[in-house]
């Protein structure tokens, strides 16, 4: 069984994960599993995409193993795609989802609900020794709503609600969210991907 050591040190985000990697023989360990006691990465990136790849790289080059990683975050449209990549930091370097949400709300203060367009997205990464990379990426579509409502979830799951339900984020069941969140679509993009790789390597 092949080992795959992870960027997050999220139990939620590790469970995920490894349900899909266990379908092709992989385990998923977090990098403190892993031994990996110092790591710190800059997430200047402008995408998800280069995000996601610069911790699965760190990663990579501390254990030589292969990696995984993703980077997941809100785009609001009337904000022109922020907070985007900034999503955990949008209020500041340690803000709370509170604060976050309290100032997504206060931008969009005197904005109609028709133009209160959004999308998560979430980009996962996989670095292989002999530089084979894979990426997914998984995209919910939406609107922001006026305040907050359910108590499940995180960030801002209390202020999304996904196209074709009439509950926010943080009001669906796991069932229901594990069907259209966006790291459930990244995860099942992924899924085909490993089962290409996989394919690939019968052949050869």
């Amino acid at each position: 069984m092949d080992r795959i050591v992870a960027a997050s040190r999220n139990k939620h985000k590790l469970k995920e994960i490894g349900a899909i990697l266990s379908k092709f023989d992989m385990n998923i360990v977090s990098r403190d599993d892993a031994g990996i006691e110092k790591f710190e990465v800059e997430e200047d990136g402008v995408t998800f995409e280069e995000n996601s790849f610069k911790k699965a790289d760190e990663i990579f080059k501390l254990c030589g193993e292969i990696t995984i990683s993703d980077d997941s975050g809100i785009m609001v449209d009337y904000l022109n795609g922020d907070p985007g990549v900034y999503s955990a930091r949008f209020s500041g370097k340690n803000a709370t989802d509170k604060e976050n949400n309290d100032k997504l709300l206060k931008l969009l203060k005197d904005v109609e609900y028709k133009n209160r367009t959004a999308k998560f997205v979430s980009v996962i990464t996989m670095i292989f020794p002999g530089d084979q990379i894979l990426v997914a990426r998984g995209e919910c579509p939406g609107k922001i709503l006026f305040e907050p409502v359910g108590l499940n979830g995180f960030g801002y799951d209390p202020l999304f609600k996904p196209d074709g339900y009439d509950k926010s984020y943080a009001q669906l069941t796991d069932k229901e969210k594990n069907i259209v969140s966006h790291r459930a679509k990244a995860l099942n993009k992924l899924e085909r991907l490993l089962s290409e790789r996989k394919t690939s390597k019968k052949q050869i």
